[in-house]
C-alpha cells in the first residue's frame, strides 16, 4: 500500500487543504496518507484554534488514514527543527513512501538543487544565518540573506518565501535522516500563507479564517471548510473548547513572567540575547486600554525590529510552557522523536498500525498509560496548559492525554 505522509497544523483545515491532500495523493500515485500534525501549539508560537484531538478528526474526515502528534518540542521552532522533527517522524514509521508538501515555487528541482549545496552547512554560512537572526529578521527571510551569500539574488528572493524555506527543510532533513522517502511539491493555492483575506469565494488562508471566527462568528466559514470542520467546530465550541487565542493565557503567562527573576528567564528556552529584561522592563509600562492586559498589547510593547512577532511568540510561549534550554538543547533535537504519538486512524490507517508494528524504529504510542519519556511529558504539560485556554476547563482535560485513545473514524 503506497502511502504519502504530509505535515500539518490544519488550524483550522479548509478547501485549501483538501486541495493539496488530493493533489498529493495523485502526484505520488498513493492510497493512504499519514499526517504528521502538530498538537496544541504551533510553529509560530500560537494556540491551535481548537485542540489536536479535533483537528485529528477534521483530517481524518477528510481522507487522512492516519494522524501522528509532532511533539511540541518541535511543533513550535523554526523551520530547521520543525522540519526535522517532523520527517523524522515520518521515516521512523517505516511505512510512508513519499513526502508532498506545498510550496510558493512548485519546483521541487529548484529546491532539490538548493538542498544538495546547502545540505552540508559550513561554519560560515551558520555564522551568517545567526547574525541575520540577531538583526531581527524572520527565520525564512534570515536563511535566505544566509543562503544568497552563495546563491544568485533571484533564487535567495524565492528562498525567502515561507513555504520554500520550509521546503527546503524537508529535502535537507530527508538527506540528513539518509531517508528513502521520495519528494513531491504541489504549489500553494490561491491563498497565501500570511493572507488576512479571502482569495476568493471558496480559498482563504488558515490566518483569514481565524479572524473571521473572532470577528464574525463560525457561520462566515461555512464557504471555506469542509462541512466536516465546520461539525467538529461547531462541537468545539459548543463544548467550550474553542476558540482558543493567546489573550487566554495572558493571566498565566503574566503569574510566569512576575514571579520569575531575570536569572531563571534566562535560563527558558528562546529567551536570549538580553530579551529577559526587556520582558520585565516593559511590564511596569504596559497600559491596557480595556482595564485587562491584551496579547497584542503585550507584543506591541516588546516588539522591536530585532525582535519580531514570531519570535516574541516562540518566546513567551516557551516561558508560559517552562520549557528550559537544557531540555530543548541541539544535541536532544538532532536525535529526533523518540516515540510515534498516534492522534487518530481510518481502518486503513489500522492496518498501517499493524504494519508499523514491523517497521517502526520508534515506539507507537497510542495509549500514553504510564509511557515515560522526556519529551512526552512535555506534550502532556502543554495539554495541561492548553486546556486553561477552555471557557470553563474540567479537570479531566488537564490530563486528558493519559486517557484519550485514538480518534477513530472511516
Amino acid at each position: 500500500m503506497r502511502t504519502v505522509g504530509l505535515i500539518v497544523e490544519y488550524n483550522p483545515l479548509h478547501n485549501g487543504h483538501v486541495y493539496h491532500f488530493e493533489q498529493a495523493k495523485r502526484l505520488t500515485g498513493a492510497e493512504a496518507a499519514v499526517a504528521v500534525m502538530s498538537g496544541h501549539f504551533l510553529q509560530r508560537g500560537e494556540p491551535a484554534v481548537v485542540g489536536k484531538w479535533a483537528r485529528a478528526e477534521m483530517a481524518l474526515r477528510m481522507g487522512a488514514d492516519l494522524v501522528l502528534e509532532l511533539p511540541v518540542a518541535y511543533a513550535c521552532q523554526p523551520a530547521e527543527w520543525f522540519a526535522y522533527g517532523a520527517v523524522a517522524t515520518l521515516e521512523r514509521t517505516g511505512v510512508v513512501d513519499a513526502l508532498c508538501f506545498g510550496s510558493e515555487s512548485g519546483d521541487l528541482a529548484w529546491l532539490s538543487a538548493l538542498a544538495d549545496g546547502l545540505s552540508a552547512e559550513s561554519a560560515a554560512f551558520r555564522t551568517a544565518l545567526a547574525a541575520r537572526l540577531k538583526q531581527g529578521l524572520p527565520y525564512p527571510a534570515a536563511y535566505g540573506e544566509a543562503a544568497g551569500d552563495t546563491l544568485p539574488e533571484a533564487d535567495a528572493r524565492r528562498l525567502a518565501e515561507p513555504n520554500n524555506t520550509l521546503g527546503l527543510h524537508y529535502l535537507l532533513a530527508l538527506r540528513r535522516l539518509g531517508s528513502r522517502i521520495e519528494p513531491a511539491t504541489v504549489t500553494r493555492h490561491k491563498a497565501g500563507y500570511h493572507d488576512r483575506e479571502a482569495a476568493d469565494a471558496r480559498i482563504a488562508s488558515a490566518t483569514a479564517l481565524r479572524r473571521m471566527l473572532g470577528e464574525d462568528g463560525l457561520e462566515a466559514l461555512r464557504p471555506y471548510v469542509p462541512h466536516s470542520t465546520y461539525e467538529v467546530l461547531t462541537q468545539e465550541l459548543a463544548a467550550g473548547r474553542g476558540p482558543v487565542d493567546w489573550d487566554r493565557f495572558v493571566p498565566a503567562l503574566l503569574h510566569q513572567l512576575v514571579t520569575r527573576p531575570a536569572a531563571e528567564l534566562e535560563s527558558l528556552a528562546e529567551v536570549r540575547e538580553g530579551l529577559e529584561h526587556r520582558i520585565l522592563q516593559a511590564l511596569p509600562r504596559l497600559q491596557p486600554a480595556a482595564g485587562t492586559i491584551r496579547f497584542e498589547e503585550l507584543l506591541a510593547a516588546l516588539k522591536t525590529k530585532r525582535y519580531t512577532r514570531t519570535k516574541l511568540q516562540r518566546t513567551l510561549l516557551r516561558i508560559l510552557l517552562n520549557h528550559r534550554k537544557d531540555q530543548l538543547a541541539r544535541p536532544i533535537l538532532a536525535e529526533g522523536p523518540s516515540y510515534l504519538r498516534v492522534l487518530g486512524f481510518t481502518s486503513r490507517g489500522q492496518a498501517l498500525l499493524k504494519r508499523m508494528k514491523r517497521t517502526a524504529t520508534r515506539p507507537v504510542i497510542a495509549q500514553a498509560g504510564r509511557f515515560a519519556d522526556p519529551l512526552f511529558e512535555l506534550d502532556v504539560r502543554a495539554t495541561a496548559v492548553y486546556a486553561l485556554g477552555y471557557a470553563n476547563p474540567h479537570p479531566d482535560e488537564l490530563f486528558r492525554d493519559y486517557y484519550q485513545p485514538p480518534v477513530r473514524a472511516d
